[in-house]
């Protein structure tokens, strides 16, 4: 008996392999082999770069904040710590926000955390 293949399985696997790789150079873009292996790599990085990504955006707020908070005289740990003895919860992410575009505000937010 004949050995059966499955075919319509076996390309779409591949195809799906090489859909992937669409947009790298040379022959990543069209060897299967090859493909598959650049496109494994490349989900490996996807995996780590999501989690380094929220790693990278903290340090660049807490960055920030820092820098705007040595213009009013303090420093990020003072303001941070002044700011949750006070209870006042605002994030990271909003307060180096409004650190770069909305200066008056964020003088008042040091100045009350301080007060």
């Amino acid at each position: 008996m004949p050995r059966s293949l499955n075919l319509v399985a076996s390309r779409r696997r591949r195809k799906k392999i090489l859909n992937q790789a669409k947009g790298y150079w040379g022959k990543r873009k069209n060897v299967y082999t090859i493909a598959k292996n650049a496109v494994e790599k490349g989900l490996q990085y996807q995996y780590r770069d999501r989690k380094n990504r929220k790693r990278v955006f903290r340090r660049l707020w807490i960055a920030r904040i820092n820098a705007g908070a040595r213009l009013h005289g303090s420093t990020y740990s003072k303001l941070i710590h002044a700011m949750s003895q006070k209870n006042m919860m605002i994030n990271r992410k909003v307060l180096a926000d409004l650190a770069i575009h909305d200066p008056e505000t964020f003088a008042a937010i040091v100045t009350e955390a301080h007060a």
